[in-house]
């Protein structure tokens, strides 16, 4: 698809600046597409500030039906669609190397059981292990049309105020990528937007949002899609 050094690092460079406005980020701050371009090689093309971090960090949410919500709370943020797939660990069984079907599976279910359409969200979170998979979950999903993501990204339509903000917590590369943890702290990131308490990297009127999460290369991958009342 012709996607370029400078591709990858505007997906850094974007969760960074969201990372910046999150209190709870594990790297609060401004990264530069240039810093990422000049960083370490880890593996070709991958950068070191291509890669998230391994973090220590917890996350826990409360679920309960519906009608018993508000008990809890006075914003309650719905379920309204899930979607789970699953595909082989080997890469070496893998068809393709630049696609992860699962993740396009899971989205189609949690789209069909939600009833809505990937132009229906207002922001997602995605699990950007490496600046690549972001690029790759975003085609998955069909938010942008394969090939395009790279592009996108670096026009700013997956940063906030963009087409699609894309993972505004900071994502898994500068939020931080707790394993085992990291699946909830995307979910906490969504209902913190949903009931409009994100302050300076809020979305306005957001009221429909996606958590894509996987694991082993997405030999798993789960969605879910969430909604404000």
């Amino acid at each position: 698809y012709g996607t370029t050094r400078e591709h990858l690092s505007s997906v850094a460079a974007k969760n960074h600046y969201h990372a910046s406005l999150n209190p709870m980020a594990q790297f609060p701050f401004a990264l530069n597409a240039e810093a990422v371009s000049k960083s370490g090689m880890v593996s070709t093309p991958l950068r070191m500030l291509d890669c998230a971090p391994k973090s220590d960090g917890a996350a826990a949410i409360v679920l309960c039906a519906s009608d018993k919500a508000k008990k809890f709370t006075n914003k309650p943020i719905k379920i309204i669609g899930s979607g789970q797939a699953s595909d082989t660990l080997s890469l070496h069984h893998r068809k393709y190397l630049h696609r992860l079907p699962a993740i396009n599976i899971a989205a189609k279910k949690a789209f069909e059981d939600s009833n809505k359409e990937p132009e229906d969200l207002d922001l997602i979170e995605v699990h950007d292990n490496f600046t690549i998979s972001e690029i790759i979950a975003l085609e998955e999903i069909g938010i942008f049309k394969r090939g395009e993501a790279a592009q996108k990204s670096l026009e700013g339509e997956t940063k906030l105020g963009g087409s699609m903000p894309t993972n505004t917590s900071g994502g898994l590369k500068a939020r931080g990528h707790a394993p085992g943890a990291t699946g909830i702290a995307q979910v906490i990131e969504l209902v913190t937007q949903l009931r409009g308490e994100a302050g300076e990297r809020q979305v306005k009127n957001a009221k429909l949002a996606l958590a894509e999460n996987h694991g082993g290369t997405a030999a798993t991958a789960v969605v879910h899609i969430l909604e404000a009342e």
